[in-house]
């Protein structure tokens, strides 16, 4: 039920208002000053707060200034003195809507569900960063993770392109994304591409986009990967695998910041931060003749080569602790606990699977274990190819 909080200094005008809100299904605080809806405020989260601006003690302008310093919850300034200047005022200092009184009850009801319905939009959005700002923490304190921060601290501010290296599993999306929410594009798009996964004959569309008819599938004109991060940062992950074709119109782009849909003439200038991943050695495959070398060094400005988790042991406490409360969030279990033994037996393993490995593993002995883990549960459970 959406909570919601009055300040007025006139009680009939807010014995209405509760009336109507609370008929309406509607949870409602009322105050008859500033001062007393501000420490509400400090103490209570509300979805939309109705503020008068003529009142004793405190003005509804001061009111709303220090509220939007608190809390991000929508404010609709209402008034029987004001005018356009007052309405244009309060906008300024950062009201929602502004209202007249005697309030319009439709409109007043229309501006207090479109308030509520930004305020769980904006709840929903902080509360989905958070997730993925925990999915895409960089975890540990190892030198090898210590030298890749120190890294990224460096090349996040600037435009350098970055080429990342390292085996299947062991985070290099982690790094493009750090560089990315570090960068003064963090605002913009962040577009992943796994070029492995995608067919050699959609690559081009997937990147640059198609016109409608250009090929028996296109009914309808798609903008491509590059043009959807315009202004942002597009990862190139595996690149390794993309076809010659689809590498020289990279490169032009890397070249020019141009680029032109599949079936189309028209350039369409861009500007886009590239950065790319891969497990392989591209310099044998330059020898081999799969990948071009001209597109190597437009790439490579900046290398950053990721270890594998079996030579950043040191940090495999951190992580199994960061997976398993993650684990225990999403399922809803009570906490389990790993004792020291068990630690020891995970920086045993050889871990081919690197972090992604280390993940499945937590999972598996949370689901299969009771309230502790034991080296016994690692033994039994951590190698199911052995």
């Amino acid at each position: 039920m959406p909570r919601i909080l009055i300040i007025d200094d006139e009680r009939p005008i807010r014995n209405t208002l509760r009336d109507i809100f609370e008929y309406e299904k509607f949870d409602v605080d009322d105050v008859a000053d500033g001062i007393e809806g501000i420490e509400l405020v400090k103490n209570n989260e509300y979805d939309v707060i109705l503020c008068d601006i003529k009142m004793p003690k405190m003005d509804g302008l001061e009111v709303l200034s220090v509220i939007t310093e608190l809390t991000d919850t929508p404010v609709i300034m209402v008034s029987g003195h004001g005018n356009i200047d007052t309405a244009v005022e309060a906008i300024k200092h950062g009201a929602y809507d502004y209202i007249s009184k005697p309030p319009d009850l439709n409109r007043l009801l229309v501006t207090l569900r479109n308030a509520t319905d930004r305020s769980r939009l904006v709840t929903e959005t902080k509360t989905l960063k958070k997730k993925l700002e925990v999915k895409f923490k960089m975890i540990g304190e190892s030198k090898p993770m210590q030298d890749i921060k120190e890294m990224i601290a460096r090349v996040a501010p600037t435009n350098a392109r970055v080429l990342i290296t390292g085996p299947n599993g062991s985070g290099k999306e982690l790094v493009a994304r750090a560089i990315h929410e570090n960068s003064p594009r963090q605002a913009m798009p962040f577009i992943d591409v796994n070029c492995a996964a995608i067919p050699s004959e959609l690559i081009e569309s997937q990147l640059f986009g198609h016109e409608k008819g250009s090929f028996t599938s296109a009914i309808k004109q798609r903008k491509g990967d590059f043009e959807l991060a315009n202004g942002g940062t597009i990862f190139l992950d595996e690149i390794g695998d993309m076809s010659m074709s689809a590498q020289a119109k990279v490169l032009r782009v890397l070249q020019e910041n141009k680029l032109t849909r599949v079936g189309g003439e028209k350039e369409l200038s861009v500007d886009v931060r590239v950065i790319a991943a891969t497990n392989k050695d591209l310099s044998q495959e330059i020898l081999k003749g799969n990948f071009r070398e001209d597109l190597y060094h437009r790439l490579s400005v900046i290398l950053i080569k990721v270890p594998p988790l079996a030579s950043r042991l040191d940090d495999i406490p951190e992580l199994a602790q960061h997976f398993m409360e993650s684990a225990l969030q999403e399922m809803g279990r009570p906490n389990i606990q790993f004792l020291p033994e068990a630690i020891d037996e995970l920086q045993k393993l050889p871990w081919s699977g690197n972090i992604r490995e280390l993940r499945n593993v937590i999972e598996r002995l949370i689901i299969l274990c009771d309230k502790e883990i034991t080296s016994d549960d690692v033994k039994r459970y951590a190698s199911p190819l052995n």
